[in-house]
């Protein structure tokens, strides 16, 4: 998946904008996600909890400490129960504190670079209508 980039630029100086969202699929297998924490001490215990924007309803709820570390990121692997076209929020949590807080997107469409939300919702109408100015 690639982020979108943004680019404003004020007087001089240019400042890039990434928006960034986790795209899951909606599948009976583990899934990964990848995500770069405020604060993380290995082997400590963090809630992971999902929650469906559309119902405002928790999904999923988890405690772990099965989030690796890697080099630049930690993973975190699970079955997620999520529904296809459907916006989630993702929260980690250590305690009571949040640690990493994003959007998740379910769709099974494998070409994420090409992928657009609104396909086929809007439709051209030709028309024969003629304007006489006088």
């Amino acid at each position: 998946m690639l982020p979108f980039f943004f680019v404003l630029i004020i007087t001089n100086f240019i400042l890039f904008y990434c928006i960034y969202m986790i795209v899951l699929q909606e599948s009976g297998s583990a899934q990964n996600i990848d995500f770069i924490p405020r604060e993380f001490t290995a082997n400590a215990s963090y809630t992971v909890k999902i929650t469906d924007e559309t119902q405002n309803k928790e999904v999923y709820s988890q405690a772990t400490t099965s989030i690796s570390q890697n080099l630049y990121f930690n993973r975190y692997n699970a079955v997620f129960p999520v529904k296809q076209d459907i916006y989630y929020t993702l929260k980690i949590l250590s305690g009571s504190s949040v640690v990493f807080l994003d959007k998740i997107y379910c769709t099974n469409q494998t070409d994420l670079p090409a992928y657009t939300i609104n396909n086929g919702e809007y439709t051209s109408n030709s028309t024969t209508n003629e304007f006489i100015t006088i």
